[in-house]
């Protein structure tokens, strides 16, 4: 199984010997509530993760993500264990299932993939679905942190002109064209930051572009692939669109800033640039 996508054809064939997590997440305003849209149809045998129920309560900031051992603890009730291949999607095509994909990478499970499309284009070309609560039997899952995956605010304010920074929210955001949706949070971007929209990594059917298209599109923004990178977006969700294509590039040294621009953008130490 691949590391980083899986085709709609792959996973039909595979259904048996995967197990399948849905990680459908959307922004407050769109007024859509997935673990409903999870229970009128799924992927047949899949789970539902809550990307809000299931994120670090007591840090004050959306999505961070929990202790190991909490992690494992969830990961486990949802019946997934150390040595199931996984493959995650979501309700939107390429949106929140790649943050879980990065959370299990980051936990150290390597064999997990994000469904290329997702449910609509499994739901396009017809494939089965059922609905209903899932019922996943617990399993065991050990955590295992892989060191440098996730970034803290010190640790990126200390490395701003020496790593680069690249950040997945629209460019309106980055320029502070528009306002943040959070209140409190500052518009704007880190210095020297990369605006690399998540939407540009993939076609407007949720597939992920090719090798060639995302070496093409990073060089286009003066990314080098072999350096090192820190992804951020507005909460550490689109970031891990990106860790995605830099993953199916091969770059080698990628990282991501958990707490993301609702952090940056809240701490009035932080330095924040316009335009």
């Amino acid at each position: 199984m691949s590391d980083t996508i899986v085709s709609t054809e792959w996973l039909a064939a595979h259904l048996n010997d995967v197990k399948v997590i849905d990680v459908s997440w959307y922004m407050p305003a769109d007024k859509r509530n997935p673990k409903a849209e999870f229970e009128a149809e799924h992927i047949p045998g899949a789970v539902f993760y809550d990307l809000d129920a299931l994120s670090d309560p007591s840090s004050g900031l959306p999505h961070m993500l929990t202790a190991p051992e909490v992690f494992a603890r969830d990961i486990g009730a949802l019946g997934i264990g150390n040595g199931d291949k996984v493959v995650v999607y979501d309700g939107a095509g390429l949106f929140s299932a790649p943050r879980l994909w990065w959370m299990l990478r980051a936990m150290g499970h390597t064999q997990v993939a994000v469904l290329d499309g997702g449910l609509p284009k499994w739901k396009a070309e017809g494939r089965a679905l059922e609905k209903g609560a899932a019922a996943p039997k617990a399993a065991s899952f050990a955590a295992r942190p892989v060191a440098g995956q996730v970034r803290d605010f010190d640790y990126v304010k200390s490395h701003l002109g020496q790593t680069q920074i690249l950040d997945a929210r629209s460019n309106i955001r980055f320029t502070a064209e528009e306002k943040e949706p959070r209140p409190g949070v500052r518009s704007g971007h880190m210095p020297g930051a990369v605006n690399v929209h998540y939407k540009t990594v993939q076609h407007g059917d949720g597939t992920l572009k090719s090798e060639d298209e995302l070496k093409r599109l990073f060089a286009e923004k003066g990314v080098d692939l072999r350096a090192p990178i820190v992804t951020s977006c507005g909460s550490g969700v689109t970031a891990s669109v990106l860790m995605l294509a830099l993953a199916r590039l091969g770059a080698p040294q990628t990282s991501l800033y958990d707490s993301s621009w609702t952090e940056w953008g809240g701490r009035p130490e932080a330095p924040v640039e316009e335009g």
